[in-house]
Parts: structure tokens; sequence; C-alpha cells
């Protein structure tokens, strides 16, 4: 099988794109300030979608959000680059600067303006179970080999994806979007909320007593509440409470491969990194960022805006906006000097000799 070379973002195969758009649509798109050269802001082409600064054309919008890129973007051919203010002098004279102080931002938001999500197409395919009592939105849509549970309600402009199965009772709110093989139970879910594929939601959470026979299980009997605009990366999983609920906070993003234990409570736009962990009521103030392969023990709090650094080890509470790495978890600083003292220590010559041994 012949493989094309790389062809830049957007294979037409996989993506369908808007535009084109006018530069000053694109500004407007972003919240950014159009700047350039009399000449370049009037011969601005319609742009008709995006490339890195290295293979951009004329009619493609490029960006820069870091110094180290700077010979890029003088070499560019980009007919419009997204740049900070501080780099604005260092646009090609061909080319339309969108001036932004946030130029990630105001590129995710062009990106979004050619590549938006793909529309839903409203109907149920003919191969889909439904329960009863089960109330789907007419503008909502559910792909083949799906099974809805009893009583599961669908919003407007919900988008199912194939091979899903919904349990009873599960509540899904507008524009929301669940990907193929999510498994989703004992659910509540706001609205805009997205699982990727193969994310589990609601299932028992890890409880067990132990008795003299062995151990028994501890009825689960709580929810899954995601609030609006979560996200859920693929293969992720997120057990139900025990007693009361596991909350997911709005705008909060996991990451693929992550695991969230029962009754764990996450505050506003927290971000858990793949293949983390978190233990059954543990909970996080809002803004927290847990990076890949952390771990947290359970009961815990991580104070609001707290970072915990990747293959962390948490074992205690973590206050307000604190940096923790290591495991046991320890500030940042302390950390590297813990690594600097114990460097010094392995370089040192070893003492002693054989006259120091025991006759």
């Amino acid at each position: 099988m012949h493989v094309r070379e790389e062809s830049g973002p957007g294979d037409t195969r996989f993506f369908v794109s808007d535009g084109p758009f006018d530069a000053a649509e694109l500004a407007r798109c972003a919240g950014a300030e159009l700047r350039g050269s009399d000449a370049a802001l009037a011969g601005a082409p319609r742009f008709s979608g995006i490339a890195p600064l290295q293979s951009a054309g004329p009619a493609q919008v490029s960006f820069l959000d870091n110094r180290r890129y700077l010979p890029l973007l003088e070499e560019t051919g980009a007919g419009a680059v997204i740049v900070a203010p501080a780099f604005v002098d260092k646009v090609p004279a061909h080319a339309v600067a969108l001036v932004s102080k946030t130029p990630y931002l105001a590129w995710a938001r062009v990106a979004s303006r050619f590549y938006p999500p793909p529309p839903v197409k409203p109907g149920i395919h003919p191969t889909a179970v439904i329960g009863e009592g089960a109330q789907i939105d007419p503008s909502a849509a559910v792909g083949a080999f799906c099974v809805i549970g009893e009583r599961v309600r669908i919003g407007a402009g919900v988008c199912i994806d194939t091979h899903v199965m919904i349990g009873d009772g599960v509540e899904i709110g507008a524009r929301s979007r669940i990907g193929s093989h999510v498994c989703l139970s004992h659910a509540l879910l706001g609205e805009r909320v997205t699982l990727l594929p193969g994310a589990r939601i609601g299932q028992e959470g890890f409880g067990f007593a132990t008795g003299p026979d062995g151990f028994e299980t501890v009825p689960q009997l709580g929810r899954v509440i995601l609030e609006d605009g979560v996200e859920v990366g693929a293969n992720s999983t997120i057990d139900r409470g025990s007693i009361r609920d596991t909350l997911i906070g709005a705008g909060s993003r996991l990451d693929n491969l992550v695991q969230i234990g029962h009754n764990a409570r996450l505050g506003r736009c927290c971000i858990v990194v793949s293949q983390a962990g978190i233990s059954g009521s543990t909970e996080l103030g809002d803004f927290v960022t847990i990076a890949a392969q952390a771990g947290l023990i359970g009961h815990i709090r991580i104070g609001t805006k707290a970072r915990i650094g990747a293959q962390c080890g948490v074992m205690s509470d973590v206050e307000a906006g604190a940096d923790v790495i290591g495991s046991p978890a320890m500030p940042f600083r302390e950390f590297f000097r813990n690594v600097a003292f114990l460097r010094r220590l392995a370089k040192k010559p070893a003492q002693g000799g054989d006259g120091d041994k025991a006759g």
C-alpha cells in the first residue's frame, strides 16, 4: 500500500473544512487585532485553511507561540500569522498579523472556525435498541448497534456514536457527544459533555469489607455527575459513588486512560493527564492540574490551583497553589534540592580502605 507524504492538517478523507474566510473575519473570531503593511492588507487573500509555519502557503494561517521558532516565522510562506505583540515586527512583509496576547487560544478559535465539529445528523439507526420510556430529542443522533436503556433522557443535539451502551435512567444534556463503545450507567451528564471512545462511566467502585471468610462487596449506591463542558478521554474510567456521588466539575478535562475512584470530587476546570489515578473520596479544588502517571491516595484534599507533577505519589493534603513532585510528594524546590544533594553525595570518593576493616 502506498502512503502519501505528510500533507499538513485537515486531510480531506477525514476532515471537512469551512471557508474560505477573509482576514477580518478570522481576526474577529480569534479576538485578535489585524495588522500588516498596506500592501499585505490590500493583497490578503481569502484564507482556505491552517498549516505549520514551515509548510504554510499564501492562503493559509499559521501561528507562533514560542520564541524558539522565530527562524521559522521569518521564513514562513503563510499569508497570515497569529502572534503575540512582542513578535509582530518579525512577521514577514508579505503576511498579515493577527495579534493576540494569547496566541494559542486565538489559534484554537481560528482552527475551530475552519474545522468545526461535524454536524449532528438527527435520527435513530434501525439497529439501535431503545428501552421502554426512553426520551430522545428529535434533533439527537443515535448510531448503529447502540443499546439505550429504559427511562433514559437524551437532550437536543446529542450525538451518540456506534456500539454505545447507556444504562437505565441515565440523563445526557444537550449538545453532548458520546464516542463509540462508551459504557455509561448510573450517571447524569450536563450539557456539552464529551466522552471519547471506550470511556467507562458509572461502574461499581472498588469497595469491599473483610470478613472471616474473605471479602464482601459493599453496595455502590451513588451516581456519577459530569457537569457542563466536561471532557473524558478514551478508555478512561469513572466509578460511581458508594454513598455520595462522584462529581466532575464544569469544564474539567480528563485525558485518555485516567482512573477516578468512587466518591471523588473534582472542582471546576481541573486537568487530569493520562495514566493518572485518583483514589476514592479524594477532593480537588478548582483549576487543579494532575500530570501524567501521578497517583493520589484516598480521602485527601488538593487545594485550588495546585499542580501535581508527573509520576508524583500524593499521600497527604496539598495546599492551594502548591507545586509538588516526587514520591512521596514534596514541593518542587525541596525535591530538586534533594536530587542535587544525592548527586553530590554519589560523586564523593569512598571513605577508608582495607586498613579500616576489622582484622
